[in-house]
């Protein structure tokens, strides 16, 4: 694999906020004993992973499905605190002060059109509407447009969306891979902020050199499915789990640092991190390289598994409830996947 370290300097990206956060899973919820009932190693999936259960969509429900309903949440928040029209939870009003729609995603509705602009449909929004495809590191791609959008007048309020319906996208004979992951999305409002909001310090990267070391094989203009591939499985998701894992590691702890010195900060100036929730057992390596508390270190992989561009969103939207994250507090954050791709920033909220 070629040099993954991080670019020579870290811009900045300030003077935007977010306005507004809200989040939505499916109600099923799969426990891992219910998987044991179907072979799985209930022990094995505690012990390597950290989770306890994954929620699962529905037959016939798809990614701009989950969007949506995350994005009425967050409709919801923004007009209870003045920040869209509509104060009554008029979606129509709030749909008109949106200037533009992305959406992060791996497993979009249909491969034309964008899963943007079906949920830009559903919501009545009159604005541009597009995806982004980064995998696991997805939204902080999709974050960073939007935040670009936002700060160079291109739009006043931009709806940032990640959705995952990971269960159609991994092997259910895949005893190792299919327990990691569930079906989720949140989204975020962005709006003109200070100067002392928005990220103090970014980056976004990528190392397409390991690339099939996480991939999907099939399904493309590469390799159109056919019934013979589609009998071998070539539709799902192939991992080699220790070398990514060995990767992300690595990466976070490089990432972070250089974040952490560009924006001028340390670790005890961090209210939370939010990583992408891969595996427990790399949150908490992250949290022993940072010096922090577990109590910083957000961690809802337990309770929803890895929802790839849902999981960072999930995890701002359930830590703004919870009082978690209060305005001029500082914030890490970090997506890392498929790609192999990644993006980190210190986000001043």
């Amino acid at each position: 694999m070629a040099d993954t370290s991080e670019p020579r300097w870290l811009p900045s990206l300030t003077g935007v906020q977010i306005l507004a956060t809200g989040s939505f899973v499916p109600p099923q919820v799969v426990t891992n004993a219910d998987l044991a009932e179907f072979g799985y190693d209930a022990d094995w999936i505690v012990q390597r992973t950290g989770i306890l259960a994954r929620r699962r969509a529905a037959d016939g429900v798809a990614a701009s499905d989950l969007g949506y309903e995350a994005a009425v949440r967050c409709f919801d928040a923004a007009q209870a605190e003045g920040l869209l029209r509509g104060a009554g939870g008029s979606l129509a009003e709030a749909a008109a002060d949106v200037d533009c729609v992305i959406v992060a995603t791996m497993t979009p509705d249909s491969p034309a059109p964008s899963t943007a602009c079906r949920v830009q449909g559903r919501l009545g929004i009159r604005a541009a509407a597009f995806d982004v495809g980064a995998a696991c590191a997805g939204f902080m791609y999709a974050l960073v447009t939007g935040m670009q959008f936002v700060k160079t007048g291109g739009a006043r309020r931009v709806l940032v969306i990640g959705s995952d319906v990971m269960s159609r996208a991994v092997n259910p004979s895949d005893m190792k891979t299919f327990p990691l992951f569930g079906d989720g999305a949140g989204a975020v409002l962005l709006g003109a902020g200070s100067g002392e909001q928005g990220f103090l310090a970014y980056s976004l990267g990528a190392d397409g050199q390991g690339a099939d070391m996480l991939h999907i094989p099939g399904g493309g203009s590469r390799e159109p499915l056919t019934a013979e591939s589609i009998a071998a499985g070539r539709q799902y998701m192939q991992m080699e789990g220790r070398a990514v894992f060995k990767w992300a590691v690595n990466l976070l702890a490089d990432s972070v640092a250089r974040s952490l010195a560009a924006a001028g900060l340390s670790a005890s100036d961090l209210a939370l991190v939010v990583l992408h929730q891969a595996n427990k057992r790399i949150l908490d390596a992250a949290g022993e390289a940072l010096g922090l508390p577990p109590e910083r270190i957000a961690v809802n992989l337990d309770q929803y598994g890895n929802t790839s561009a849902g999981s960072i969103p999930l995890v701002l939207d359930e830590a703004q409830r919870a009082g978690r994250i209060r305005r001029g507090d500082h914030v890490l954050i970090s997506g890392f996947g498929a790609g192999l791709a990644w993006g980190t920033g210190v986000l001043r909220w």
